[in-house]
């Protein structure tokens, strides 16, 4: 891939400009407190935990070192410039309990296309035949079936930002289709272009998980 350096340098950029940003943020505990993170001094280290997708995540002070709780798998590099995003332009909101669809994010219009290709798409493809499978495969996320559309589910993303998949079957006439919906605060968390990166390693852990269940499958 001859753009894969740019990605790569871009990434890497994106991330030590997002330490800079936490390493500079006044009042880290009230930081915390407006992400539902926690704040912890132990043996006078600073730590902040943080609940991603299911799994928590250890932000060490000053040093901006992030890894997951009790395990040594490595944390990619969209996932922990997601984290400190999330960290650093939490504004505290609560959550309003009322869903808008992309199109209704800011910019969200112009990105819809590129979204709907690498977010909706996927999970259509791969889930729309069967679309009850995506129930189990989101229970992977800590995600729980919701009442929209033929079968949703609501995964938290962050414990500030949950995200509702909805797919509809299809028939005859129409072939199967899908959406996703946020909470009317998530922009308060969480850029829009973050947002795009979020819904589609979502989508495509969602994904792995179901390629997976399908082998146990084969394979009892």
């Amino acid at each position: 891939m001859p753009n894969q350096k740019n990605y790569e340098y871009g990434y890497k950029l994106a991330y030590e400009l997002a330490g800079q940003q936490l390493a500079k943020v006044d009042g880290i505990e009230q930081q915390c407190l407006k992400s539902g993170a926690r704040y912890l001094v132990i043996d006078s280290q600073q730590l902040i935990i943080v609940e991603y997708l299911n799994q928590s995540y250890q932000i060490t002070l000053p040093d901006v070192e992030i890894s997951l709780v009790d395990s040594g798998e490595e944390v990619s590099i969209r996932d922990k410039i997601l984290i400190l995003h999330y960290l650093t332009q939490a504004k505290g909101s609560p959550l309003a309990s009322e869903v808008i669809a992309y199109k209704q994010l800011p910019e969200g219009s112009n990105y819809f296309p590129t979204f709907y290709k690498r977010a909706i798409k996927p999970l259509i493809d791969h889930f729309g035949g069967q679309p009850h499978r995506l129930i189990d495969a989101a229970k992977e996320l800590g995600g729980y079936k919701v009442d929209y559309g033929d079968v949703a589910v609501t995964i938290s993303a962050f414990s500030r930002v949950p995200i509702t998949l909805i797919l509809w079957r299809g028939d005859e006439e129409f072939p199967p289709e899908g959406s996703i919906l946020f909470d009317a605060t998530v922009s308060d968390y969480l850029s829009t272009e973050d947002i795009n990166v979020l819904c589609e390693i979502i989508t495509w852990k969602l994904v792995k998980f179901l390629r997976e269940g399908s082998n146990r499958s084969s394979e009892s």
